[in-house]
């Protein structure tokens, strides 16, 4: 089989391309109220928020063909299983109430219950959150192995395409385009493994041609890494995607089922790219850079016309993301941030303001530190402990936390600290990942402030 793109393919990744612009600028021109632009009108159905929340979720696909060709089945143990058990936390005790109560974004509801100041830095964490540099970096590799160009331009490529639609149409855009998106995803990658089984065989072909760790829960990692991949997992808590779309769902129940229905979904597509990744081990190369596993895979093994569905498919995966997150972060800059500020009167042109700035933000993001996994590992360390306890306080707690705002500056400080001075090496002080001290000091703010703020009411009273 050929190692080359035939035309055909070509063909239909281009036509993936157009398609997708076309579907994401249909009935952009109307003018749309901030509800409209921000949260599709609090509209959105079952089948749609399904499809949006479940590809806006595989944005870093090179990243998990990596892990897996590197450490096989550990894959799922820290990019899978602790996802389906936090999302399943999240939908029971969270979903409902976001969508029953007004606060659009994260920010917002940070400034009601904990002030101002404490809602702009939880903006400036989300920002950072949300980039979209992991998933623009993605793309751009991915674009750079087809088409041979160079980085840059294909890091400009996949940063426009994704975001010029969403800049007009805001969040009906993203969902619109995320149903097609969501469609190749899984027809890419059935066809992908589909093929590889014919060539390679079962579980038993597997259990052969793999090296012995890549078949072992850990795949040769510590403990305490795989514990703190787990951690990370937290980040569904305070996912604004998953917040945005129970914000945007038509109803509670729609925001609770559509989560249940997406984490069978993602087990699917876990089990697919899993597969995609063992198999990639086997057939490719000693020595193949294992960033572009499933692409070179794809390459090598897939015939004319499967080749190029497959590449929009795998394209696809990675730029649902690129535009739900840039539209998130794109919020959070300019509505968030810049709008509360005054000097910016209208929410969506403030909004448009900050997609702009994002994309500039992200790239510089990618220029320095220019590889997926190590992306996801960075922003997750340090951003999440800053955010999570003040975040799911809202929910749980009647009284708010004294000095969120410091405490949240301070956790993030401390994760930030910590993996600066565990840098090159990852020997990090005292042997603890950065993300564990970080969020030690927001519990331990949290309930050093409450027991503090308790007993000063009772000897008042």
């Amino acid at each position: 089989m050929s190692g080359e793109l035939h035309v055909v393919d070509i063909g239909i990744i281009l036509l993936y391309s157009g398609g997708l612009l076309a579907l994401g600028l249909f009935n952009t021109k109307r003018k749309q109220d901030q509800t409209d632009y921000l949260l599709a009108g609090r509209r959105l159905t079952l089948v749609p928020f399904t499809a949006s929340l479940v590809a806006t979720w595989y944005g870093g696909i090179l990243g998990v063909g990596e892990f897996t060709y590197l450490y096989g089945i550990s894959n799922w143990v820290v990019l899978g299983l602790p996802y389906y058990i936090f999302a399943l936390l999240f939908t029971l005790f969270i979903a409902g109430r976001i969508r029953d109560e007004n606060f659009p974004t994260i920010p917002d509801r940070l400034s009601h219950h904990y002030g101002k100041t404490a809602g702009v830095i939880g903006a400036g964490l989300v920002a950072i959150l949300t980039t979209p540099a992991p998933y623009i970096l993605s793309c751009a590799l991915l674009i750079t192995f087809l088409f041979t160009m160079p980085l840059f331009p294909a890091m400009l490529i996949a940063t426009a395409v994704s975001l010029i639609y969403v800049y007009n149409g805001g969040f009906r855009s993203v969902v619109r385009t995320d149903i097609l998106q969501f469609i190749l995803m899984f027809a890419g990658f059935a066809l992908l493994v589909f093929t590889c089984f014919l060539q390679v065989g079962g579980l038993q072909a597997m259990k052969s041609g793999l090296p012995t760790l890549h078949l072992i829960w850990h795949g040769g990692n510590s403990t305490q890494y795989i514990l703190v991949w787990f951690f990370i997992a937290l980040w569904t808590f305070v996912d604004p995607g998953f917040y945005q779309r129970c914000a945007a769902a038509e109803s509670p129940p729609v925001a609770k089922q559509g989560i249940l229905v997406s984490i069978g979904f993602w087990a699917l597509f876990d089990f697919l790219t899993l597969c995609a990744g063992l198999y990639s081990r086997i057939l490719l190369p000693e020595g193949s850079e294992a960033a572009l596993a499933l692409p070179s895979l794809g390459l090598v093994v897939l015939p004319p016309i499967a080749k190029g569905l497959f590449f929009a498919g795998l394209l696809a995966t990675i730029m649902s993301t690129i535009d739900s997150y840039g539209f998130i972060s794109g919020i959070t800059i300019g509505r968030d941030i810049l709008w509360r500020t005054g000097k910016l009167k209208n929410e969506v042109t403030a909004t448009k303001m900050g997609l702009l700035l994002m994309a500039v933000l992200s790239l510089l993001l990618v220029w320095l530190v220019p590889s997926v996994v190590e992306l996801w590992y960075t922003l997750g360390s340090v951003v999440i402990p800053g955010l999570l306890i003040p975040f799911l306080a809202t929910f749980w707690l009647k009284c708010p936390i004294p000095g969120v705002a410091a405490m949240m500056l301070l956790s993030t400080t401390v994760s930030f600290s910590w993996l600066i001075f565990g840098l090159p090496d990852g020997n990090y002080p005292l042997g603890l990942e950065p993300f564990y001290p970080g969020l030690g000091v927001s519990l331990a703010w949290m309930l050093v402030t409450i027991i503090h703020s308790r007993d000063r009411l009772l000897n008042t009273s």
